[in-house]
């Protein structure tokens, strides 16, 4: 006899004095009991089921009924195959079957007959919970041990189908052979070598048992009788999840053998609540005491290690049992105090039995108006009435739960998550630790509290780890062992310009657009956001020689304004002087422009003004040569080029090519304008804030067209590099031009070749350095003149010098 399962006895015969003692639910009715053992074999399980539908028997402690008892209802069993034999026989018979041990869903069918019912919620809640909690600590190489039945075998086809949905594999599989199936020894004695080698892989420390009650002894016999010998093995750590059908049972000469073994595990458990009154219940029940059984007395002596007194023999004193021995001082593996899930559903069952009574009694008293009573409405009721009841019936238990069954004809209630933990005495405690809700949506099924659960001593209560290899570390990815299961990986950094920031990353991910990758590629890294500031050292000294320069420009502007009426500035067309001093002060301006963070309003005109402040520059160098040219060719004698001398002929030349540009870039505006961009690819680590041109083949145009007046100027200039020296400015045009070329030439490729802030520079060093250019070789020279040496300025000296 399991002493542990002595308690389903007395939750049964609890559950039967409540309702005998309230008379609100079968008042002036007894409800009375008969209890058979299956012995876990098919033909005593036959046996003893028809003994139940036909002996007379009045085995129905503490009660005296004066007349013969009817049976309404059968509890059991406790395993499938125990129900599946029952219920070949009773669903002939259409009497209501009970059962209070799980069952595989598969298995359904074959008691589907409308008589039987199920006191426990669905066994596929129990297989999902199991995988969502694997899923939960990440353990992903598990070991199964099933038992050797149909049960076993669905239970492992489940799993292995949902394995690889959720990421998890099975390492190995071993299947225990069933109880029936234990007079084997051979048998026995290889598949308890498969298992032990299993248990010595320290990879594998997860093991998932899905068996029946007395597995867990035979799995504690065989390690530990070969782990007597092998002390290496005694720190062994593993984590064992156990199903609902497993208890931690001691037996026989297995007392006191290896269950610490089993610390920390985790049990799948039927949902159960304290009743108030049960502990107080079992306290009560003596040996010799009123209210005994015929399985008392075996249950009595296994327990407490004694011997019944018997007067037929002789007996030593120290191994009779006292009577004296109290159930409280038991130890778990013996015996539990506190309701379990299984007598928890036979609480429920034999409440479900009485209240479907009550609604037949009732309805029946209503019907008839029957004045006997309600006791006699209940004498001719047939077991076959009361399953039409029983499927609707509702009611909440003492505890405040409600119970009642499904269209499928099973409780709900879900399933307890427990942590075994077990004293140095060998005997535990049940710590509930979460359970699994099926009222709740899909994927928040599993409810754990991880801070409380106690694992086996040596994790030093760190979280036990369950893989084929270590964790693949941020910057890495998994790649899949080729012949091997797939969680079987090897780790390879994250290709370039990918990151994986977790632990056993599957694949690397590129980072948003905003970010970039570490260096380590662990995370992504915000992009600092860059544009040619006024504020850092680069764009500080641009800004400076912008300003600077300008100075300069209206320095000279100034000197030449100052002195309008002197030889050299009149010889120099002052009004394209002054028109060139002016284009240039406003082409260091508009370099200013390049500064800052690019807004809509500078996008729009930066590129726009500097190209036609420059064209209206260069125009006015090509009109101070074409002057030279025509002044020069006006000298001689009869020359028609006299009638183009003047003002009007320099100014037609300065506008005609201004708007030239000018139009250029109001096409430009109109059909494809510049506007703010960010670029975030250019450059690493880097989101870069500038002006999108629109239209390059436009922005082209505009440097072509300069380029275009500037080449001319050069031409012009440099054929007429040889005039007289009264007239000959050509030179300085010449030479201003060569430089203008050349920094703008050399603009182009440094332009194309540059990003971000260098290409801004580069656009506003070659506006600047061209610009100080052409103001320092034309007007260099004569600023010299006209200040440091004035008494060349005059009329005699300008004809015999060389500007």
């Amino acid at each position: 006899m399991v002493t542990k399962f002595y308690q389903h006895i007395l939750a049964l015969a609890f559950a039967v004095n409540e309702i005998n003692e309230n008379p609100k639910i079968l008042p002036n009715v007894t409800l009375g009991f008969h209890i058979y053992d299956s012995y876990y074999d098919a033909r005593m399980t036959y046996r003893t089921t028809l003994e139940v539908l036909f002996r007379s028997h009045r085995f129905v402690p503490n009660y005296q009924c004066d007349r013969q008892k009817n049976l309404m209802a059968i509890i059991g069993g406790l395993v499938s195959d125990t129900s599946n034999f029952m219920a070949d026989i009773i669903s002939s018979y259409k009497v209501p079957q009970l059962t209070y041990g799980s069952f595989a869903p598969q298995e359904n069918h074959i008691t589907q007959g409308t008589s039987f019912f199920h006191l426990v919620p669905n066994e596929t809640q129990q297989y999902m919970g199991i995988i969502h909690l694997l899923q939960y600590f990440k353990w992903t190489w598990v070991g199964l041990l099933p038992v050797d039945n149909s049960s076993g075998e669905h239970f492992l086809q489940t799993l292995e189908r949902f394995f690889p949905q959720y990421g998890i594999c099975s390492a190995f599989t071993e299947r225990i052979p069933q109880i029936a199936h234990w007079d084997s020894l051979e048998e026995l004695g290889n598949i308890a070598t498969k298992v032990y080698v299993q248990y010595t892989n320290n990879k594998v420390t997860t093991f998932i048992i899905y068996g029946e009650s007395l597995t867990i002894s035979w799995l504690r016999t065989i390690i530990f009788i070969r782990d007597a010998g092998n002390k290496e093995n005694t720190s062994l750590r593993k984590v064992w999840i156990t199903t609902t059908q497993i208890d931690f049972i001691l037996t026989g000469i297995q007392k006191g053998w290896g269950l610490q073994m089993f610390q920390g595990a985790i049990s799948f458990t039927i949902h159960s609540k304290e009743i108030a009154g049960f502990r107080e219940f079992i306290q009560t029940i003596k040996l010799y005491g009123p209210q005994t059984d015929g399985f008392l007395k075996d249950f009595w002596e296994q327990a407490f290690d004694c011997v019944a007194p018997n007067p037929n023999a002789t007996m030593d004193v120290d191994e009779i049992c006292t009577g004296e021995e109290r159930l409280e001082g038991l130890s778990g593996p013996h015996f539990e105090l506190l309701m379990t899930g299984h007598s928890y559903s036979i609480y429920n069952g034999v409440y479900a039995v009485a209240h479907s009574l009550h609604v037949m009694g009732s309805s029946r008293s209503r019907q008839r108006a029957n004045e006997k009573g309600f006791s006699t409405e209940l004498q001719d009721v047939q077991p076959w009435q009361l399953y039409h009841v029983l499927h609707k019936i509702s009611f909440n238990n003492s505890a405040g739960e409600t119970i009642s069954f499904n269209d499928k004809w099973e409780m709900g209630g879900g399933f307890d998550i427990i942590n075994m933990v077990i004293f140095p005495n060998n005997s535990f405690q049940r710590v509930k630790i979460g359970w699994i809700d099926p009222d709740v949506p899909e994927g928040e099924e599993l409810i754990i509290h991880q801070d409380i659960i106690v694992w086996h001593s040596g994790f030093n209560q760190v979280m036990p780890i369950s893989l084929c290899n270590d964790y693949c570390n941020p910057g890495n990815q998994k790649k899949r062992k080729e012949g091997e299961k797939f969680c079987c990986y090897d780790c390879i950094p994250c290709p370039e310009g990918k990151i994986s920031n977790k632990m056993d990353t599957t694949e690397c991910f590129t980072c948003p657009e905003e970010q970039f990758p570490s260096k380590d590629n662990d995370e992504c890294i915000p992009k600092a956001i860059t544009f040619l500031s006024h504020e850092e050292p680069l764009g500080i000294t641009l800004a400076f020689a912008a300003i600077f320069l300008s100075i300069i420009a209206v320095l000279v502007l100034a000197t030449f304004i100052k002195h309008k009426d002197t030889p050299i500035v009149k010889a120099n067309n002052r009004g394209l002087t002054y028109t060139l001093l002016i284009s240039l002060l406003l082409c260091f301006l508009s370099s200013l422009f390049f500064l800052g963070k690019p807004g809509k309003v500078t996008c729009l005109l930066r590129q726009t003004v500097f190209g036609i402040i420059f064209s209206v520059a260069v125009s006015c160098v090509l009109a101070k040569t074409i002057t030279v040219v025509i002044a020069f060719m006006a000298t001689k004698p009869g020359s028609s080029m006299r009638k183009w001398m003047g003002r009007r002929q320099g100014q037609s030349v300065v506008l005609s090519c201004s708007l030239i540009q000018a139009s250029i870039c109001t096409l430009w505006l109109a059909t494809s304008p510049p506007f703010p961009d960010l670029d975030k690819y250019s450059v690493t680590g880097e989101i870069l804030v500038q002006c999108n041109e629109g239209s390059v083949a436009m922005f082209y145009c505009v440097l072509g067209y300069m380029g275009f007046l500037a080449i001319s100027s050069f031409t012009v200039a440099f054929l007429a590099r040889k005039l007289p020296d009264s007239f000959n400015e050509a030179k300085f045009i010449t030479f201003s031009m060569l430089v203008f070329c050349s920094v703008w030439l050399s603009f182009v490729p440094t332009y194309l070749s540059t990003r971000g802030k260098d290409m801004v520079a580069v656009e506003i060093f070659s506006i600047l350095s061209s610009s100080a250019g052409l103001l320092g070789c034309i007007f260099a020279p004569k600023c010299y003149i006209i200040v440091f040496n004035p008494q060349l300025n005059n009329r005699e000296q300008l004809i015999r010098r060389k500007f």
